[in-house]
């Protein structure tokens, strides 16, 4: 399971929501991101440093664009469908994407956001099979 691979770099590691998250797919997912790629997600951490989209979802958006967009987003027939199977799959369990909303429904001291991150790789493994089956019919 996805999960299974966030407590090293979220626990351990003591990465950000956004960065586990990108880490633990590329772990999971085999996606050939390089350390370096990675970084770039640090920013999206608390809410793009501002409260604002969660950086869970970002990081398990930019993990279904890996999936499914070979060249071209705009060429891509999946990744509007199944980005918005996220949205409404983060909407239906938090009511937002919004981190400071996120965060005042699972934020908790002794481990930070560790729940938002855990859910995040439950939503979007829920979300890749869904469509991966739907797609196969």
């Amino acid at each position: 399971m996805l999960k299974d691979h966030i407590d090293k770099y979220y626990m351990e590691g003591n990465y950000n929501c956004a960065e586990t998250v990108i880490r633990a797919g590329n772990d999971y997912y085999d996606l050939g991101l390089h350390d370096h790629d990675m970084i770039s997600y640090g920013v999206f951490g608390a809410g793009i440093q501002t409260g604002n989209t969660c950086g869970a979802v970002i990081a398990a958006a930019a993990i279904l664009s890996m999936k499914y967009v070979e060249k071209k987003a705009h060429e891509s027939e999946d990744i509007k469908p199944v980005t918005l199977k996220l949205i409404r799959a983060f909407n239906e369990r938090y009511g937002s994407i919004l981190c400071k909303d996120i965060k005042a429904q699972s934020f908790d001291r002794e481990v930070r956001c560790r729940k938002t991150v855990e859910t995040a790789c439950d939503i979007l493994e829920s979300v890749i099979a869904e469509y991966d089956s739907e797609k196969a019919g």
